[in-house]
């Protein structure tokens, strides 16, 4: 099967950076476009950064020009390096993968980023 594992959060001061790991293993010949989700207390999921298997990004306006994403094909791993940091970003970041062998999309179980005042 698929597992999707994310690393890297953490407790920050606003206008910090931290940067997120995520990696897919399991029976994998291809990964689909990967991304990043988060999901603050009594708010839905909502989608942070995407990055297709071409390497083409897609950002949520709210993290534009402070995060950046970026993959590794070989590695089968996706990095999300976020910057200037605000309370606002506090929330459990997922990691999903397209796994076409499977025709659906595979999650993590999350990792907690807070953001400090």
């Amino acid at each position: 099967q698929v597992q999707v594992v994310e690393s890297g959060g953490g407790l920050v001061q606003a206008g910090g950076s931290l940067r997120l790991s995520c990696a897919a293993s399991g029976t994998i010949f291809s990964i689909g476009a990967m991304g990043w989700y988060r999901q603050a207390p009594g708010k839905q999921r909502e989608l942070v950064a995407e990055i297709a298997s071409d390497l083409s990004p897609t950002y949520a306006a709210s993290v534009k020009d402070r995060f950046t994403i970026s993959r590794d094909n070989a590695k089968k791993m996706i990095y999300m390096q976020m910057n200037s940091l605000k309370p606002e970003d506090t929330a459990v970041y997922y990691c999903k993968a397209y796994i076409p062998r499977y025709g659906r999309d595979y999650w993590g179980r999350g990792t907690q980023v807070t953001v400090s005042s």
